[in-house]
């Protein structure tokens, strides 16, 4: 079986196209395809409300490619998720109908809730038992879960994001929003770790020195941060070879990942490398089963 998913975000889009294979009983996802190009809809969205014409144009372009992809794989299924850039444009239904319409992916405009539960379900599998603050951060918002022996207690979903914090337009009193749900939520009485998903801590891991295969200290991802935010945009490109839309965004969300972290204690980090796309697959997998059983 193959499947597809498109995740877009309010920096970037993304598909993966992976296949599952069974050994032994165990079902495991292999990419056979990713593309990820950096739409950035959240630059328009969070400074002017709205999706323009050129971005609109330039999604349309990507979908139809997205679709040509899925055709040429051959996937089973396939399932399209925006997240707050598209929830929050004023056009974002209207934009989504216009794709539908002509290249047939219909895109799910999910909340800030349905988010966080399809990447818990991916993040769950790579939790030990313990105290877990999961953080999740994407362009226009940060999704925190806390779990106790794999199982979440709670989550909430904050209006921060690396664009939003590159473009001046994070809403009032969102750090404190967030210090104060981890005040209130984190059990200060037990050791805690984190678990940090999105393609900025990805990024930052990938720098970093590691304690192990997944894992590195918070002391570990702030001195990278702060190794990052000495060199000026162009320099973060052509000597650090970062990709242009990811050379802007993360050193604040670098800040978010750290001051989330220091908020709650934790001075471990793991970074599994799954995201929306990864709880997407899952999903569809399942749904797959369900429908041989029924």
């Amino acid at each position: 079986m193959k499947f597809a998913a498109i995740d877009i975000g309010s920096n970037g889009a993304r598909m993966q196209i992976s296949t599952v294979l069974q050994d032994e009983g165990i079902s495991r996802f292999k990419k056979i395809e990713y593309v990820r190009f950096p739409l950035r809809l959240g630059h328009d969205v969070f400074t002017q409300g709205r999706i323009t014409p050129q971005s609109e144009d330039r999604m349309m372009k990507l979908m139809l490619a997205y679709q040509l992809l899925m055709e040429l794989h051959e996937v089973d299924d396939f399932m399209a998720c925006s997240t707050s850039a598209m929830r929050e444009a004023s056009n974002g239904q209207e934009v989504r109908d216009h794709i539908e319409s002509r290249t047939g992916i219909h895109i799910q405009i999910i909340d800030g809730q349905r988010e966080a539960e399809l990447v818990n379900n991916v993040v769950v599998k790579s939790l030990s038992d313990g105290q877990y603050l999961h953080i999740d951060v994407g362009g226009g918002s940060t999704e925190l879960n806390l779990y106790r022996d794999r199982i979440k207690i709670n989550a909430k979903s904050f209006k921060l994001g690396s664009v939003r914090l590159l473009e001046g337009t994070e809403s009032k009193n969102s750090w404190l929003k967030i210090k104060e749900w981890i005040n209130q939520n984190v059990d200060y009485g037990q050791p805690i770790q984190a678990v940090g998903t999105g393609g900025n801590i990805n990024k930052l891991f990938d720098l970093s020195s590691k304690l192990t295969e997944s894992s590195t200290s918070r002391e570990e991802i702030e001195r990278m941060r702060d190794y990052i935010a000495q060199f000026t945009f162009e320099e973060r490109i052509n000597k650090l070879q970062l990709n242009p839309d990811r050379a802007d965004v993360i050193v604040p969300a670098g800040d978010i990942y750290l001051s989330a972290m220091k908020w709650a204690g934790a001075e471990i980090i793991h970074v599994p490398d799954v995201g929306l796309k990864d709880g997407m697959l899952q999903l569809l997998y399942d749904r797959a089963c369900r429908k041989k059983k029924a």
